[in-house]
């Protein structure tokens, strides 16, 4: 019902538009929106294997079916609002009844009277919304800057988000202030050896001990300052890696269903302090993310609408772009690509951005 109301503005019989003259298109039976129509017929419609005439003669065919059915469900919902409205007015004052309330309520067919057991299953589910546990974000798809900046947040930097939230304190001098501050920065580096610890532990010792990183038979290898290497008590836990050349490389490793990757740089002004060279941990965080073309934004008209399409068709093309300025300097926002890593075995891995 949804999809029927957003196209309601958009698509309307020649008798019925309200919309001025100069912003709408005929079909045949349809007048369009003269944005959306040019956004359909040259930008979504090209290099598909559907003619102009094709697309409006069958979408026509389901607005002339749907529209009906839609405009039942719309007295529906206004007749089951109007009575609940009256329920409450007529009982003013009166104590709830919540038997009472229920039985209305399944007598105007807001719910459905409770059924006997019963099993409910689920197929076509994508594994992220099914069996990866991760946050969801929300975000208007009208602004491009920001719908890129959602989609690209499913990687993320540990260390820059515990140094600017207050899971580190600001006690003993590791405030936020001003630039950089070392102490709060050695605070944020033995939080995340801690998460290594508890995350993917060693056989023995600590990450925070941990000088170096090899391979020994294929399985990874941590080097403790004392010389001992160990290796993980869940050696399945190390997946892959990635060599960026010149000795940086990143280790990745997956837990409940999500990855992070330590990341390697001596040269890095952050790696080169640390004794095993870590400069970052790249989170797997949030996962999905709700493009939203309704509640959050006021896309009320034709053109606003084909503002949102054409921003979903560049995500779903992958060539969105959003250029702007920043404290003087011009600026690119695109997707980011995917990442690829190899797997212990040698084989390619390829993990969505």
């Amino acid at each position: 019902m949804n999809i029927i109301n957003k196209l309601a503005s958009l698509f309307k019989s020649k008798n019925s538009s309200s919309q001025p003259e100069d912003q709408m298109s005929s079909t045949s039976t349809l007048q369009v929106s003269k944005d959306l129509k040019d956004f359909l017929e040259n930008e979504v419609l090209v290099g598909l294997d559907i003619s102009v005439d094709h697309f409006w003669s069958s979408f026509e065919k389901i607005v002339d079916e749907f529209s009906p059915r839609n405009s039942e469900l719309l007295k529906k919902r206004e007749h089951i609002q109007s009575s609940i409205d009256a329920w409450h007015i007529e009982r003013r004052g009166s104590e709830h009844n919540h038997e009472e309330y229920k039985l209305f309520l399944e007598e105007i067919g807001y719910i459905a009277p409770r059924s006997g057991d019963f099993s409910i299953t689920t197929e076509n589910v994508d594994p992220e919304i099914k069996t990866i546990a991760g946050p969801q974000l929300v975000v208007p798809v009208m602004n491009a800057r920001f719908a890129l900046n959602a989609a690209n947040a499913r990687w993320g930097s540990l260390y820059d988000a515990l140094y600017g939230t207050d899971v580190i304190s600001d006690e003993d001098g590791a405030k936020r202030e001003g630039g950089y501050n070392p102490i709060r920065g050695d605070k944020v580096i033995a939080f995340a050896k801690n998460f290594l610890d508890e995350t993917i532990p060693l056989e023995h010792g600590s990450f925070a001990d941990v000088s170096g990183f090899e391979f020994i038979d294929g399985e990874l290898s941590a080097t403790l300052l004392e010389g001992d290497k160990v290796g993980l008590k869940n050696p399945s836990q190390y997946v892959g890696y990635v060599d960026s050349g010149e000795g940086t490389y990143g280790l990745l490793f997956t837990n409940n269903n999500l990855h992070f990757e330590i990341q390697i740089d001596n040269t890095h002004s952050v790696g080169s302090t640390d004794i095993a060279g870590i400069k970052d941990i790249l989170m797997e965080s949030a996962i999905t993310t709700i493009q939203d073309a309704e509640d959050s934004v006021a896309a009320v008209d034709g053109e606003d609408k084909t503002i949102v399409y054409r921003n979903w068709l560049g995500l779903m093309k992958g060539n969105l772009q959003e250029s702007f300025n920043k404290n003087g300097s011009q600026m690119t926002r695109e997707l980011n690509p995917d990442r690829a890593y190899k797997a212990k075995d040698g084989s390619d891995i390829m993990l969505a951005t």
